[in-house]
């Protein structure tokens, strides 16, 4: 997958793609149902996603509270994943905010991507002031040479499947749910770091990523799937991890603490996709390490029955 991140210098092999435009948090049913409209909406084209970095909420409103399912490398893993081969990852700025609508589709889309298609969401608003419409893009396309299609939104269980449902999910502390909006599981990526090693002095040593700037799901224990992506331990392993607050650098960050099943190796520097599969219980506290090491033990093996049905 090819990422191009300038609309105004593009090459000429990155032209032309048929595009779902969003901003793809979690790359959830709905964002996968907008990429499979731009698959089959030009067959022959390229099949490419347009999105932004950073989300525009963060841009407008960087002290609010961490909120995004997923970072830039993690997304950009999922749509290579869903066969995405072209990413438009342009830099949400104020320039770009300030585009109103038709000069967003001229500039951006026409001219300067040149792309064949563009495939949005029902809700889909863009340009100054969110000022646009997605009926306004169908209007601009046939203007200025370009295919146009809304999808709809897509449902779950009764419940339309979006960011915001599935944050509420992972905040109650029920990954399945997520799952099942998200279509895969909810997967948080990072490098693993150095912790305090109490894990390896209790006999469970696990590899600490932080999910500083992500949606945090409920605290406690889980059952998981990791992926190493990276390095001479490259692999899909099974494990149980601690989410929460913990210290790190001489602070308390958001941090995932995964303990990998019969494994043994260095992990420091490699890059984790940890998938939460079941939520096993809340954080507590215990009368001591004994009552500490009985529980991991119990957890640990909770979460072995659960991941091998899984």
């Amino acid at each position: 997958m090819r990422i191009i991140r300038d609309y105004q210098f593009v090459e000429p092999q990155d032209r032309g793609a048929s595009a779902a435009i969003g901003n793809f948090d979690g790359c959830h049913l709905g964002h996968q149902a907008v990429i499979d409209l731009a698959r089959t909406a030009a067959p022959d084209a390229p099949l490419g996603v347009l999105t932004f970095e950073p989300h525009p909420r963060s841009y407008f409103a960087p002290d609010a509270p961490p909120f995004r399912l997923m970072n830039e490398a993690a997304r950009a893993h999922r749509l290579e994943k869903l066969g995405v081969e072209k990413l438009y990852q342009i830099t949400f700025n104020a320039a770009l905010a300030n585009l109103s609508p038709e000069d967003f589709a001229r500039n951006v889309i026409a001219e300067g991507f040149g792309l064949s298609h563009v495939i949005v969401g029902a809700d889909f608003c863009f340009g100054k002031d969110r000022a646009g419409t997605a009926e306004d893009l169908v209007r601009f396309g046939r203007q200025m040479g370009f295919g146009a299609t809304i999808a709809p939104l897509v449902e779950e269980t009764g419940v339309t499947v979006s960011s915001t449902a599935i944050r509420q999910a992972l905040t109650d502390g029920r990954p399945r749910d997520a799952a099942k909006m998200l279509g895969h599981w909810h997967r948080m990526e990072g490098t693993v770091v150095g912790g305090e090693q109490k894990g390896r002095e209790l006999g469970f040593p696990t590899a600490n990523i932080s999910i500083e700037g992500l949606h945090a799901p409920a605290s406690g224990v889980y059952a998981v799937l990791v992926d190493v992506l990276d390095g001479p331990h490259a692999g899909s392993y099974h494990g149980a991890a601690s989410l929460g607050l913990h210290p790190m650098f001489g602070r308390d960050v958001p941090n995932l603490e995964s303990f990998l099943f019969d494994f043994s190796g260095d992990l420091y520097g490699a890059t984790l996709s940890v998938g939460l599969v079941d939520y096993l219980r809340p954080e507590q506290r215990f009368d001591g390490l004994d009552a500490l090491i009985a529980q991991m033990d119990a957890d640990c093996a909770r979460a072995r029955r659960i991941l091998a049905a899984t």
